[in-house]
């Protein structure tokens, strides 16, 4: 878990000085939010359960089993890119080998076709459970409304993960809803909503590991709402100078869910300062192996532009 923490912050870093240097054209930080994604991501079954991830989850499809290599991929729009084929926005993960399901950008639409795969499952009687993620500003649309209503009248086995980092880009919490938890709202859809310290990765972990175990057994969909705050402006083209404090983000640095991790797992006695200094020093050169690599690949023909409108078969 704490290796995938650091590897999810390094490809972050790495993606925004890439941006800087005009390699990589936009960037969806994940930094702050690495505890909130691999807690709720650990209990998923990589290969059998279904991932419905927002543009913010690098952790997620880590877990699922994307590497840093195709996640470079994608964002320098390589014709290996699992996602679309260099076809697609950066973060906007897809792949069919890992039940990675793609995203529009538009926020929340992808909440609807987590409910949707999830009755799909239970229909056929599958072994799966769906995991949808998304920000708090995400709540504040119909689609999502419809997504969880949807689950709660079918007790269908798909667990909803909000990462409120309080700004839906540049609008605070205050202003997106009256309520001062997201998970409240559960309860009007008839099952659990249950609030969580993102930044405490196995507090995050607990939470989603029982909710996990509901949905398999046929109880039915929870609302967790993971407490986090992005390090990063909202993306690679925000300036959040324009609506927050510098202090009040090196406040919520001072919370960092890596930080905390590494202080827990010392004092269980399983790592030690060394230990955690050789953990960063050897995934980032692996990081940096991968990323030279994405970007030596290939880029795509441009006699395959048409390619992917339409769902293919393989050879066709």
């Amino acid at each position: 878990m704490y290796r995938t923490m650091v590897t999810a912050r390094l490809i972050d870093e790495a993606a925004f000085r890439l941006n800087r240097q005009g390699k990589a054209p936009f960037v969806v930080p994940v930094s702050g939010h690495e505890g909130c994604q691999v807690g709720t991501g650990w209990p998923l079954r990589p290969g059998q359960d279904i991932w419905v991830p927002y543009y913010r989850d690098v952790a997620i499809v880590l877990i699922a089993g994307m590497t840093p290599y195709e996640i470079f991929l994608g964002l320098f729009a390589k014709a290996e890119d699992p996602s679309s084929g260099g076809r697609q926005m950066p973060s906007h993960w897809g792949s069919r080998r890992l039940g990675i399901i793609s995203h529009s950008s538009p926020i929340a639409t992808q909440v609807p076709h987590a409910a949707g795969i999830a009755y799909a499952a239970k229909y056929r009687g599958e072994d799966a459970v769906v995991g949808c993620w998304f920000g708090e500003g995400a709540t504040s649309e119909g689609d999502w409304h419809e997504g969880l209503n949807f689950a709660g009248i079918h007790k269908l086995p798909v667990v909803f993960v909000c990462e409120n980092n309080r700004y839906a880009i540049s609008v605070g919490q205050p202003l997106q809803m009256a309520i001062e938890n997201v998970a409240d709202r559960a309860a009007g859809y008839g099952f659990p909503g249950v609030v969580v310290d993102g930044n405490d990765v196995l507090e995050s972990f607990a939470a989603m590991k029982t909710a996990v175990e509901r949905a398999r057994a046929g109880e039915g969909p929870t609302l967790i709402e993971a407490k986090t705050y992005r390090f990063f402006p909202h993306t690679s083209d925000d300036d959040d100078r324009s609506y927050r404090s510098r202090e009040e983000v090196q406040e919520a640095k001072e919370r960092d869910p890596i930080t905390r991790f590494a202080a827990t797992l010392t004092d269980l006695g399983v790592l030690d300062a060394a230990a955690v200094d050789a953990v960063w020093a050897e995934i980032k050169a692996d990081v940096d192996t991968q990323i030279d690599a994405a970007w030596n690949a290939a880029d795509p023909d441009p006699s395959t532009l048409g390619r992917h409108v339409f769902f293919e078969r393989d050879g066709e």
